[in-house]
C-alpha cells in the first residue's frame, strides 16, 4: 500500500525551494486531497471484494488478485519515482500519475471481467506509486521549516486516515450502490485534484537546477538495480498476499516466486553497493539511525494494516455487522487520529522524536492489548473506544518519525529516504496481514481441536449442555430426534465460534508485542535538533 510513510518528508527538502504567491495551506490541502485518494484505494477494495466477486462471477480468492496487483504495482513504482520525478520535473510527472491513476480508477470502474479488472487495477497502482513522495517533495518546498510539522500534520491525516476510511466508505458503496463506485469515485476527485495541482504548484528553482545538472553529468536510471529490487518488492508481495491462500509452500507457484524473490535479493546487494547511482542507497538501512526508523515503519505500517483489515473482518463474521457498519466502528478513530495529528505536528517542535515514537507506540500496543478482550457480547462502544487508543498512538510515530529519519542525511540521500520509507510502509502493511492470516488460520484449527477434545459425550458438563440445547429445540416445535441432532450441530458451531474468537485474540496479542518492540526501538534514535528539523526536513 503506498504510503503514512509518506508522511517523512520528501527528496527535495533539503534543498531551497521557491515559495511563491500561492497559499502554501492552499498547496498542502491540493495534495493532501490527491494522497487521500490514492491512499484510499490500498484498503477501500478489501470489503467489496465479495460484491466484485459476485458481480463478475469469480471466486473469492480470484477477487482478492484486485487486492494484491495493486500492492505489487504501488510497491514497484515507488523505487523509481524520485528519480523520475528530478529528471523530468517534479510537477510534470505529478499530473502525469494523477491523470493516469484517474483514468485507470475509471476503468476499473468499468471493467467488464477480471483479467480487465486486473490490467486496470495494476496500472492505477503503478501510477498512485509515484504520487505519495512528489507530494511530500511540494509540500517540503511550499513550507519554511518552522511550519513543516504543521503542514505535514495536514499531510498526515490523509495518508494515515485514508485507510482507515476506506472500509466504510467502501463497505457502504457496496451495500447501498455497487461495487464499481469503490473506484468510480476517483473520477471527479481526480480530475480536480489535476486541475488545481497545474494551476497552483510550481517547480522550485532548485529542482529545475538539479534537473540541469544530472543532464550535464549524464546521470542515467539504473535499470539493472530497478529491476532486481522491483522483481525482489514484487515477488516478496506475491509471496506475502497469496501465500495462505495457496498453502504456502505446498504450491510451486509459492516456491518459484520465493526462489526469484531471494535471488533478486542476493544479486542486488553487490549490485546496488556498487553502482555509481544506485536506485536504492542501501547503506542508508546499515546506519542506526535510519535503519532503526525503517524498522519501526515497517511495524507500524503492519499493524496500521492488519487491524485495518482484521477489525471489519471479525465484526462481520463474528458479530453479523454490515460492511458499512463494519468501516463505521473504524471511523472514530480516524477523527481521533485527525486532531492528533495536528497536536503531535505542534510536540514534535518541544519533545525529541524518540520519546513521541516510543509513548506512540506503548499506546497501540495498549490498543492491541484491549482488543484481546474479546468476546461474543461486545457492543459496537468497545470497537470504537479500541481505535480511540490507537487513533492517539498512530500520529504520535508518523510525524515524529520524519524527523529522525531525516537527521544526519546529506542533501542528496533525502529522495532515497523518501523512496525507503513510504517502501517500508508499503511492505509493513504486507507483512502485517500476511503475519495476523496466518495466526488466526492456525491458532483457530488449534484452538478447535483442544476445544473437541474436551467435548466427550462423558464429560458432565457437555451433557449438560447437550440436554439443555435438546430440550430448547423440543420447546420450540422439533420432534425428539431432531431436537438431538440441532442440539448436536449447535454445539458444534459454538466449538467453531468460539476456535474464531480466540483466534483473533492470539492476533491481537501478536499484534501487540510487535508494537512493544517498537519501544526500545525508538529509544535508540539519535537526539535530533528541534529547530532545525521542523515537520522532520532540514
Amino acid at each position: 500500500m503506498a504510503a503514512a510513510g509518506g508522511i517523512a518528508g520528501g527528496g527535495s527538502g533539503s534543498r531551497t525551494g521557491s515559495r511563491g504567491a500561492t497559499n502554501p495551506w492552499v498547496v498542502a490541502i491540493v495534495v493532501a486531497v490527491a494522497a487521500f485518494m490514492e491512499v484510499l484505494d490500498t484498503t477501500i477494495a478489501n470489503v467489496a471484494l465479495r460484491y466484485i466477486s459476485g458481480g463478475l462471477a469469480i471466486s473469492s480468492d480470484e477477487a482478492s488478485w484486485v487486492v494484491t496487483t495493486y500492492l505489487v504495482s504501488n510497491a514497484i513504482a515507488l523505487i523509481a519515482s524520485s528519480f523520475i520525478a528530478q529528471r523530468f520535473g517534479r510537477k510534470r510527472f505529478y499530473l502525469i500519475c494523477l491523470a493516469v491513476f484517474t483514468l485507470s480508477s475509471i476503468l476499473c470502474g468499468m471493467a467488464w471481467d477480471l483479467p480487465s479488472l486486473l490490467i486496470f487495477r495494476m496500472i492505477q497502482g503503478f501510477a498512485g506509486g509515484g504520487m505519495v513522495p512528489v507530494s511530500q517533495s511540494i509540500l517540503t518546498d511550499s513550507f519554511p521549516p518552522e511550519k513543516r510539522g504543521q503542514a505535514f500534520a495536514v499531510f498526515g491525516v490523509a495518508v494515515v486516515v485514508a485507510p482507515v476510511i476506506g472500509p466504510t466508505l467502501g463497505g457502504y458503496l457496496s451495500d447501498n450502490f455497487s461495487w464499481h463506485w469503490c473506484f468510480l469515485i476517483n473520477g471527479p476527485v481526480g480530475v480536480l485534484a489535476f486541475f488545481l495541482v497545474y494551476m497552483l504548484v510550481q517547480d522550485p528553482p532548485s529542482a529545475e537546477e538539479e534537473r540541469q545538472r544530472m543532464r550535464r553529468e549524464g546521470i542515467r536510471f539504473d535499470i539493472v538495480g530497478f529491476a532486481l529490487v522491483a522483481l525482489f518488492l514484487g515477488s516478496l508481495e506475491l509471496v506475502l498476499d497469496r501465500g495462505q491462500t495457496e498453502d504456502w509452500f505446498d504450491s510451486s507457484f509459492i516456491v518459484i516466486t520465493a526462489v526469484i524473490c531471494c535471488a533478486a535479493f542476493l544479486f542486488s546487494i553487490p549490485w546496488l553497493m556498487k553502482a555509481k547511482n544506485p536506485v536504492v542507497d542501501v547503506r542508508l538501512l546499515a546506519t542506526r539511525q535510519f535503519g532503526s526508523c525503517f524498522i519501526v515503519m515497517l511495524a507500524i505500517g503492519a499493524i496500521l494494516i492488519a487491524t485495518t483489515q482484521f477489525v471489519p473482518q471479525v465484526l462481520q463474521e463474528n458479530y453479523g455487522y454490515t460492511a458499512t457498519w463494519a468501516g463505521l466502528a473504524l471511523s472514530p478513530g480516524g477523527l481521533v487520529t485527525m486532531v492528533m495529528m495536528f497536536v503531535t505536528g505542534r510536540l514534535v517542535t518541544k519533545v525529541q522524536p524518540k520519546y513521541l515514537i516510543a509513548a506512540g507506540a506503548a499506546t497501540i500496543a495498549y490498543s492491541m492489548w484491549f482488543m484481546t478482550n474479546l468476546n461474543p457480547n461486545l457492543n459496537f462502544a468497545f470497537f470504537v473506544e479500541s481505535r480511540f487508543y490507537l487513533g492517539i498512538g498512530l500520529p504520535l510515530i508518523f510525524i515524529p518519525i520524519t524527523a529522525a529519519s531525516y537527521d544526519g542525511l546529506k542533501p542528496e540521500q533525502t529522495d532515497q529516504a523518501s523512496a525507503l520509507i513510504n517502501a517500508a510502509r508499503n511492505t509493513g502493511g504486507s507483512i502485517g496481514v500476511c503475519i495476523a492470516t496466518n495466526v488466526l488460520a492456525h491458532r483457530e484449527q488449534w484452538h478447535q481441536n483442544m476445544l473437541v477434545e474436551h467435548t466427550v459425550p462423558s464429560d458432565p458438563a457437555y451433557q449438560q449442555t447437550l440436554k439443555s440445547a435438546q430440550s430448547y429445540f423440543a420447546q420450540h416445535g422439533s420432534i425428539l430426534a431432531d431436537a438431538q441432532s440441532q442440539a448436536v450441530g449447535w454445539i458444534s458451531q459454538q466449538i467453531e465460534a468460539q476456535a474464531s474468537f480466540l483466534a483473533y485474540i492470539d492476533v491481537f496479542h501478536v499484534l501487540a508485542l510487535i508494537s512493544a518492540g517498537v519501544i526500545p526501538l525508538a529509544l535508540i534514535l539519535r537526539n535530533v535538533n528541534l529547530k532545525t528539523s521542523s515537520g522532520g526536513m532540514h
